[in-house]
């Protein structure tokens, strides 16, 4: 699920900070055990050949880190600047700066600039209910990222940045990133189909920006991922968004106890049956409230009408008429009247000057998980009453 995944990069995160802090000016030994007990309570080992230590500035050799379920992962030399341990034992690092990745294989070489976390907290003690025993950055970076291929640059970022905002009350945080200038070059594909699908499509030299924002309310377990929006010029805007409940530290601590019992577990299959199970039972916990996917278009949708047209021996406008007499047809198969009347009439809307396309499930109280797959199972089509579902087009 989105949720899981993205709760999966947050850790992720947290796996990084644990690497910025395997020594420390003040007391090395010290830093890395509340690091690795802070680590061990998500389910991983990291570890260093050696430390160098001058004045704040600490230097690891060597890192690795193992998430859980996962390979061992060599990160090589870290430098941490601004090393200091605060009142209640935990520590503070500055800035924890990762080597430049420089990665070749089959064909493909992989390279990245810059990497670096800001404002890392170590807890001093880990595992609690709260946010500060949790080990948190503030800032991710990276610079360019390139991607080459036979010789030929494929895929590129020009930078990224990662900021989390923990609250006054520490009731929460809120999050913002970026991918900025992403390009990639889809002219060498070696398909002829595709090739020409790409050609028709002017998608040959792709360019634009991820950008992403939410926030975390600790108390309610509330997830609010508002954008997550991928923004091509001469293509489009797609944003995704949603939000649920019940997230809580409580359910994040079984969903990681879950999953190192399952790394425990020698037989792998029984693991992940048990594995799947846990996860069924724990997602009871969590409600939905809410979700949207809105498209803007910047020009592709002609282009594909055009193409789609071209297969066919018609043009993009007759294309886009029998879009709109089968849409209809297709929908009535689900037996949902009145999203069939609302869907029909966004996408004819849409089809005659395509601008925006949105659809939205904004239900009048969260709904409980369990219910969602109750509808799905028993009676799909009241999913789109349960949830709210509405779609329009151009507003």
């Amino acid at each position: 699920m989105n949720i899981y995944r993205t709760t999966r990069l947050m850790l992720s995160g947290v796996a990084f900070f644990s690497l910025a802090g395997s020594a420390f000016a003040l007391d090395g030994a010290d830093l890395l055990r509340k690091i690795n007990a802070a680590y061990e309570a998500q389910g991983g080992t990291i570890s260093a050949e050696g430390v160098d230590i001058n004045g704040t500035t600490v230097t690891l050799k060597n890192v690795t880190v193992k998430p859980t379920g996962g390979e061992s992962l060599p990160i090589g030399e870290v430098t941490l600047s601004g090393v200091e341990e605060d009142e209640e034992g935990g520590y503070y690092i500055e800035e924890a700066a990762f080597p430049d990745v420089n990665k070749t294989g089959d064909g493909v070489t992989v390279t990245a600039q810059e990497l670096t976390l800001g404002g890392i907290s170590v807890p001093a003690t880990p595992g609690g209910d709260s946010l500060d025993t949790m080990m948190l950055y503030e800032t991710a970076h990276t610079g360019p990222l390139k991607v080459v291929k036979d010789g030929a640059e494929v895929f590129s970022v020009l930078q990224s940045d990662m900021n989390l905002t923990l609250r006054e009350d520490e009731s929460g945080f809120d999050f913002d990133g970026a991918f900025k200038s992403m390009k990639a070059d889809l002219s060498k594909t070696d398909d002829p189909k595709s090739k020409d699908a790409i050609e028709k499509l002017a998608l040959q030299h792709v360019q634009g920006d991820i950008t992403m924002k939410g926030a975390w309310e600790l108390g309610p377990g509330t997830i609010d991922v508002s954008e997550i929006a991928f923004d091509f010029t001469n293509i489009g805007k797609l944003n995704l968004g949603f939000k649920i409940s019940g997230y809580t530290m409580a359910f994040m601590k079984s969903m990681q106890d879950a999953m190192k019992q399952s790394e425990a577990n020698p037989n792998k299959e029984q693991a992940q049956q048990a594995l799947g199970l846990a996860m069924l039972g724990l997602m009871q916990q969590l409600s939905f409230e809410g979700a949207q996917v809105r498209f803007e278009d910047a020009s592709i949708t002609k282009r594909a009408l055009d193409y789609a047209g071209a297969q066919q021996n018609i043009s993009g406008k007759l294309m886009a008429d029998s879009l709109k007499t089968m849409t209809p047809i297709m929908l009535a198969q689900l037996n949902i009247p009145e999203l069939q009347n609302a869907v029909s009439a966004a996408v004819n809307t849409f089809l005659d000057d395509p601008k925006s396309l949105t659809v939205k499930a904004v239900p009048e109280k969260p709904v409980p998980f369990p219910t969602i797959v109750g509808a799905a199972m028993g009676a799909p089509n009241t999913l789109p009453q349960v949830l709210g579902v509405k779609v329009s087009a151009n507003d």
